[in-house]
């Protein structure tokens, strides 16, 4: 019974490193970014380097703002010998979570320059007209 007990606490600790490994390879892969706002939007710029705008998928789920695609390798190698490669291929993925006044039906996306620029407008907040309770009597 103790044996079963010691047994069960080890396999989470057997896999915790590779979970750390995945994390940190999954944030390796994901593309740089920055995020700012103003007075009417939230300004969100993905770098995306060598990825054609065909190859990006925007989407909205659950007030988060995802972001898909895949870099594709176009290296030809007719006969030449590589002594390095530095750059990335792959599919990668980020999600950004929307603050609450952000509109997620007016997302407006342009690409230019190896840059995707996602402008998400903020709500406008209700002005209460304010309203007259009347008093019942019984």
């Amino acid at each position: 019974m103790v044996e079963k007990a010691h047994t069960a606490g080890w396999w989470p600790e057997f896999y915790q490193p590779l979970r750390s490994v995945s994390q940190k390879l999954a944030d390796w892969i994901a593309p740089r970014s920055d995020a700012s706002a103003n007075s009417d939007c939230y300004e969100i710029n993905v770098e995306l380097p060598g990825v054609s705008p065909d190859d990006i998928d925007i989407a909205v789920h659950d007030n988060s703002l995802v972001v898909k695609g895949e870099k594709r390798s176009e290296r030809v190698e007719d006969g030449a010998d590589f002594y390095f490669s530095e750059r990335e291929y792959g599919a990668f993925h980020r999600t950004f979570r929307l603050p609450p006044d952000a509109d997620a039906d007016d997302v407006d996306a342009n690409y230019a320059n190896g840059v995707l620029c996602l402008k998400i407008a903020k709500r406008q907040p209700v002005q209460s007209q304010g309203r007259k309770v009347e008093i019942r009597t019984s």
